[in-house]
């Protein structure tokens, strides 16, 4: 796993350029913005279980479908296995805040879900719901223990959505 600062020096090492003004203003808004990521994943670490329980509870609420007969969250084992996969999709965020890049997500998550997905029949629709609802869920915990800047969650939630959401699945 990367972070925003060696990937930002791998890139311009593979052009053989030496740090520009572009790079350092990067490096610099990484390390102003490194108190305020590691705070959301503190806040996200002790909250992590809550955010996952209250996400899948507004999801089926939302999409009640998913948790009834022939639903993709019905039986027990599926909806496990929807709560595993929201924890996931919580926990690597998590990461990808506190790198201040989003790389990790590509390395560890999206990487083999399409087919993960297509082989179990997971709707798409639903997963990108659930990640929005996660994304809401930790911006409103950011602000409730008074970090005003909840930015940083942005990128690797997005990212999720718009990759998967991208995806033929």
């Amino acid at each position: 796993m990367r972070d925003a600062v060696t990937n930002l020096i791998k890139t311009y090492d593979i052009t053989g350029r030496y740090l520009d003004r572009n790079a350092i203003d990067s490096l610099k808004s990484y390390f102003d913005s490194g108190a305020a990521r590691i705070a959301a994943a503190g806040v996200i670490n002790a909250n992590a279980a809550a955010i996952v329980k209250r996400a899948s509870l507004l999801l089926f609420d939302e999409l009640p479908e998913l948790i009834r007969p022939g639903g993709n969250s019905y039986t027990t084992r599926r909806y496990a296995a929807c709560l595993r996969d929201m924890d996931y999709y919580l926990r690597y965020a998590s990461y990808a805040i506190v790198a201040g890049d989003t790389q990790v997500l590509d390395e560890r998550v999206l990487q083999g879900l399409r087919e993960t997905y297509n082989s179990l029949g997971v709707p798409i629709g639903p997963t990108v719901r659930g990640i929005q609802i996660i994304k809401d869920l930790v911006k409103a915990q950011l602000v409730a223990a008074g970090i005003a800047d909840t930015s940083c969650v942005d990128a690797p939630f997005d990212r999720m959505t718009s990759e998967i959401s991208e995806r033929d699945l």
